[in-house]
């Protein structure tokens, strides 16, 4: 026989399917009497044990709690069920201390430990860490691919449901906030953030995210990786772009958040044009052209047009495709070396750790020994405000690294492109245009100018039909 509610906490009854079920048969005059070998047995929390004794004592229902020997209808038993029951919430809270206790240190140690059975790419290997599922890391690398190649969240989880793809739960329709898990998690670079969240209390067992009030830690190499350091990072910075632009998550047109309008520097938005006629056709102009009283002169542009510009901006650098290759093979070990950064960060972060040391220091200060309380204050806010200059410098910094190796990978990954792409292009591909396209500039005079994404810029004429 299994046993009822088995594996459920009885911190509260919440949760117990069966134990609720059996109360409701009580009230309802199926049970006269509930044997329960302890009160710790029946619940760990004192309210949860009191209200529901006296429901069932309002009905003359009687429990019995064979270890304490308590019968609730006795008039001795109210009192010594709360006290057990005290002592049993008591027992409780240590038993939850102990574990937090030994989930933290583990942290420490640098132990990571992943929920397998709804995450994605791993199991949990003979060594006790993370080894990689490779059928489930197929779906993982599918999933940067895809967002990279421009596709958006949406359109990767509409995807990965056509093509039957399980979900980390095994359910079969994706969502859009599963596609975003996956694209931000550092575990799938090899790292592990722990402590991104924790029980508030051992009761309600609520769940909040870590916002700072406990120390988090973050493990580098800590398990093998599915996605490279490099790849991931791209992601990341692809995505704080597109979160810049609010580029919208259902757009799907390769050229969202690409066109550019050189009077204004606003984007470009798709137009339909003739929509009911046989000559319907889909064409971009510029967002805010009628946004102000003197509107923009930058013309609209058709798809046709700028599929056609495109293919011949790319033919003038594959005209010139070793060039191009060697210059930018030059230029990647440059990229590369952020040794001038990371002694500028050094330097940041001493002087960051410095400032917050000083202003600790005058606080206990102040706790010690009576001082002028509108001086204090002053120099607070002077002490407060040097340390957030001095940790927005170091986060600048950083941020100016990542940007750095993220432009080394885009680079990378655009002569891959170059290199595998054939002396002339005859036709538009959408995925060459992701993979080499920044954006491109429509100008008043209707000329147009590719960015690439190696920063070499091409200039290129619209059709004269236009």
């Amino acid at each position: 026989m299994t046993p009822a509610d088995e594996g459920i906490s009885g911190t509260s009854t919440k949760k117990r399917d069966d134990f609720n079920r059996m109360i409701a048969d009580a009230l309802d005059g199926k049970i006269d009497l509930i044997l329960t070998k302890s009160v710790s047995r029946f619940a760990r929390n004192t309210v949860d044990t009191l209200t529901t004794v006296r429901k069932l004592k309002e009905v003359g229902v009687e429990v019995f709690f064979e270890k304490e020997n308590i019968y609730t209808l006795d008039s001795k038993g109210e009192l010594l069920i709360t006290i057990m029951s005290s002592l049993a919430q008591e027992e409780s809270r240590s038993i939850s201390e102990n574990v937090t206790w030994g989930k933290r240190k583990s942290m420490e140690d640098g132990k990571i430990h992943l929920p397998y059975k709804r995450f994605l790419g791993y199991e949990k290997g003979e060594n006790g860490l993370p080894q990689i599922v490779e059928d489930e890391a197929k779906t993982i690398r599918l999933i940067y691919a895809l967002f990279l190649e421009g596709q958006t969240y949406r359109n990767i989880a509409r995807h990965l449901t056509t093509q039957g793809i399980l979900t980390p739960c095994d359910k079969q329709k994706w969502s859009v906030s599963t596609v975003m898990s996956i694209l931000r998690n550092e575990k799938y670079k090899g790292d592990a953030l722990l402590q991104k969240s924790y029980t508030v209390d051992f009761l309600s067992k609520a769940v909040k995210k870590n916002e700072g009030e406990l120390p988090q830690y973050y493990i580098e190499n800590s398990h093998p990786a599915i996605i490279s350091r490099e790849t991931f990072d791209l992601v990341q910075s692809e995505t704080k772009r597109r979160t810049a632009i609010r580029w919208q998550i259902n757009n799907s047109s390769p050229f969202a958040a690409k066109i550019i309008c050189g009077e204004c520097g606003g984007y470009y938005g798709a137009k339909v044009w003739h929509s009911t006629s046989k000559h319907r056709n889909i064409g971009w102009r510029c967002n805010r052209k009628y946004a102000n009283d003197v509107r923009c002169c930058t013309p609209h542009i058709r798809e046709e047009e700028i599929q056609t510009a495109f293919v011949a901006a790319f033919n003038q650098i594959l005209g010139n495709k070793s060039h191009y290759i060697i210059q930018f093979e030059e230029m990647l070990p440059l990229l590369a070396d952020t040794t001038a950064l990371e002694l500028k960060l050094l330097e940041a972060q001493d002087t960051c750790d410095t400032a917050s040391g000083r202003m600790r220091r005058y606080v206990e200060e102040n706790t010690r020994q009576v001082q002028d309380q509108e001086e204090y204050e002053r120099r607070f806010r002077e002490m407060s405000d040097e340390c957030r200059v001095a940790e927005k410098l170091v986060m600048d910094i950083k941020d100016e690294i990542f940007e750095q190796g993220a432009r080394k990978e885009k680079i990378r990954r655009y002569l891959d492109e170059l290199r595998q792409t054939g002396d002339i292009v005859t036709e538009f591909d959408s995925r060459l245009w992701q993979a080499t396209i920044e954006s491109v500039t429509v100008n008043p005079d209707k000329s147009l100018a590719f960015l690439f994404r190696d920063g070499t810029e091409i200039p290129a004429i619209m059709p004269k039909n236009n």
